[in-house]
Formats: structure tokens, C-alpha cells, sequence
């Protein structure tokens, strides 16, 4: 009987063995600061290069003794915010004033941006619709001789629509515009390649990708400016001042290798298990799917059901060892609804009763019968104690699923 079942891993994913073997050596033998010229030192920053060449090859970036288009972080919060600055203040340097982004994106993101406002900036917030995604033509239509940057994130990590991200940066590359993506949920889950999908700025994060918590990266294309955030040193080319973190970063690279090498295989089985599991828990009477139903993460299940309250429901799966959540893991404490449900046009009562199963290659079969079988009674349960499904159940409502 299977007693724990852990899907939320679009929250965080476990460290794959390959990438802890990665950071061990890193942590006892090479544990020199690469800006030391003493060969301890020197060690580990051949070690830093090693793993940036790799990252590199993996997106279709470029890294060689003169060019570097990897620059590490912490992870994709520190990335987005660089990279949003950097490209604001490009902009204005230029008299260009206006961003351009989705309802939807990270609050990573969408938090920069607000900051950006208050200083000045103009953010034009595309709609994503019901479906949950924007087309490349709203995009065009969207930009303006003062756009300085379009930022649009690669898939959602709520609801799992992954954007036609090749096409847009064609039309910002056509039309001379800044194009960055928060890439932190499709990195080692879908194919990317910089190059072909004409992305100027890519964030990513390695717990995404069965690698370490606190560590990240920012792809920069050579040419595109990059701003600082702290100051204090001049490591990453003096654009991320502090201490490399070594042993997170070798362990990003393998554990990123290691997801890239086995794409096809991991997509092929994450879709099925999350078909299965669509097409069961939509069973459930008053259910509804959340958002793009072709173009989605193969691992992103997120469903409403009615009547119900998200966390209680969370409470009631983990009482039977299911881990999952009702929304993106930064935001867990806040009380409100969803910003990415309601992006969608969701109303508020129906937006509190989400649930969001995010797997991962190594979930299981067993896991997935698991699943089918304590989701419907944890929503009965929940229900059952629903003042607003009693109103719904005796006609004092009326049902909006």
C-alpha cells in the first residue's frame, strides 16, 4: 500500500543522487575560493568554468575563455529581478519607459515590476483568458516605439500553460525589444534552446531540476545589457558580487545534464501519468481543470473543485501522505485567492478550492491509483463540512462548475 506520495514538485524537487555526488567533492576536497591565484584556488575555479560550459551547452548558449552568457545567482528570483532591472534601465537610458508582461507571471516577476512602476515605467499586463496563455500576435500588438523589454515566463508554475515563447521573441527580435523569460519551470522539464527560441535573457533554478535549494542562473545574450544588483566584488565578469558557490553550482550542472539527457523519456512519462490523472479527478462532480488544456507542463495537474475550501483540502491528502499544494509554494501563507486563478477569470470562491499536483519522472503508476483513489474522498471529506456546498447542495447557490 503506498503510504507517501509526494507531488509538489513544482515547488521544489528531491536532489537527485547524481547532482549529490556532484557537490560532495566540492565541499571536502575543492573547497578553495576561485578568486585565489593559489592552485587550491585556481582548482576550483577551472571547476566554475567546467560548469558553466556545461549549462551552457545544455540551453544552446555560449561560453568560451572571452564570452561568458552564464552568470550564476541564487536561484530564479535573484535572475528574474536582474534581468528585469537591467533591461528597464537599458530602457530608459534610451528615453524607453514601457514593459510589457502577462497577469500571470511569478510574483518574482510581476513584484519587480510593480517597483518599476513606482518609479516611473509604464507595464502593459497582457490577458491571459480562460485558457490560461497569450498569442505572439498580442504581444506585437502590444509594443510600442518605447518598449524597452517584454518579459513572459516560458510555463506557468501554478497551472502549467507553457507559452509560445519561439514566436514571441521572434517578434521581439524583429521589432529590436529586450525579450527575457522566467524559464524556472520548463528548464529540465521541456526542450530549450536559447538560440532557436531568440530568448536576450533566460532565468532558471536547480531545485527545479532535482539540484540544490540556492542556487540558479541568468542567461545573458552577449550584446544585451546587464546590470548588478550587489556590489562588492568582481566575480561573474563584475556583474553578481560574493563568493561563487561552488559545490551548489557543479551540482546544478550534473543534476541539469542528467534531466536534458533524459528529456524525452521523463516528458513521455510524466504526460501519461498526468492524463490519467486529469481524466479521473475530472470525474469528480463540479470539477474543473485550470488552464491550457494542449500546451502544458507534462508533470502539471491543477484543478478546482467546488465546494471546497484548498487548504483543507491540502490537510485532508496529507492525512493519507499525499504532498501537494493549492498554489505557488511563495505565496502558501497568504490568505487570498490565486493571482494566476483569478488571472484566468476564475471567481474568488471557486479560485480557494484549487489543487495542484506537479510530478516528477519518479512518481509511479502505484502513486497515480493512489491519487485516483483518496483525491475524490479527501474532496467529499472536505464538503462534508462545507457550509458553502450545504448552500450549493439545497439550492441557496447556484453552481458556477
Amino acid at each position: 500500500m503506498v503510504k507517501s506520495v509526494y507531488v509538489d514538485n513544482a515547488a521544489t524537487t528531491a536532489m537527485s543522487d547524481r547532482a549529490i555526488e556532484a557537490m560532495i567533492p566540492y565541499l571536502k576536497e575543492v573547497y578553495g575560493n576561485p578568486s585565489s591565484l593559489h592552485t587550491v584556488g585556481q582548482v576550483a575555479k577551472e571547476a566554475l568554468f567546467g560548469a558553466r560550459q556545461k549549462i551552457a551547452d545544455l540551453i544552446g548558449a555560449t561560453v568560451n575563455d572571452k564570452i561568458s552568457e552564464i552568470y550564476f545567482t541564487s536561484g530564479g528570483s535573484e535572475a528574474d529581478n536582474q534581468a528585469i532591472r537591467s533591461a528597464a534601465y537599458a530602457g530608459l537610458a534610451k528615453g524607453k519607459k514601457h514593459v510589457i508582461s502577462t497577469t500571470f507571471e511569478h510574483h518574482a516577476v510581476l513584484h519587480t515590476l510593480k517597483k518599476l512602476e513606482k518609479e516611473g515605467f509604464e507595464v502593459t499586463y497582457l490577458d491571459v483568458h480562460s485558457y490560461g496563455n497569450i498569442t505572439a500576435a498580442e504581444v506585437e500588438a502590444a509594443i510600442r516605439p518605447d518598449t524597452a523589454l517584454v518579459t513572459v515566463m516560458y510555463a506557468n508554475n501554478e497551472v502549467g500553460s507553457v507559452l509560445p515563447i519561439r514566436e514571441i521573441g521572434a517578434v521581439c527580435r524583429a521589432k529590436k525589444v529586450i525579450f527575457h523569460t522566467d524559464a524556472v519551470q520548463a528548464v529540465g522539464h521541456l526542450p530549450v534552446n536559447v538560440v532557436e527560441d531568440n530568448i536576450d535573457m533566460l532565468s532558471a533554478s536547480a531545485h527545479k531540476f532535482h539540484g540544490p535549494k540556492g542556487v540558479g542562473f541568468l542567461y545573458c545574450r552577449t550584446g544585451v545589457p546587464l546590470k548588478s544588483l550587489i556590489e562588492g566584488g568582481a566575480q561573474e565578469r563584475k556583474r553578481r558580487a560574493g563568493t561563487e558557490n561552488i559545490a551548489g553550482v557543479c551540482a546544478m550542472a550534473s543534476a541539469l545534464e542528467e534531466a536534458v539527457s533524459n528529456l524525452d523519456k521523463n516528458m513521455k512519462k510524466q504526460a501519461a501519468m498526468r492524463d490519467r490523472l486529469i481524466a479521473g479527478l475530472s470525474k469528480i462532480p463540479h470539477s474543473k481543470l485550470n488552464g491550457d488544456t494542449k500546451n502544458r507542463l507534462p508533470g502539471n495537474v491543477n484543478m478546482c473543485f467546488e465546494g471546497t475550501e484548498g487548504e483543507s483540502l491540502l490537510l485532508h491528502l496529507d492525512a493519507k501522505g499525499i504532498c501537494a499544494s493549492s498554489g505557488s509554494a511563495c505565496t502558501t501563507a497568504s490568505l487570498e485567492p490565486s493571482h494566476v486563478l483569478l488571472a484566468l477569470g476564475i471567481p474568488h470562491e471557486i479560485a480557494h478550492g484549487s489543487l495542484r499536483i506537479s510530478l516528477s519522472e519518479e512518481n509511479t503508476e502505484e502513486e497515480i491509483d493512489y491519487l485516483l483513489e483518496q483525491v475524490p474522498v479527501a474532496v467529499d471529506e472536505v464538503r462534508a463540512v462545507s457550509c458553502l456546498w450545504d448552500d450549493l447542495k439545497n439550492g441557496k447557490r447556484e453552481h458556477l462548475i
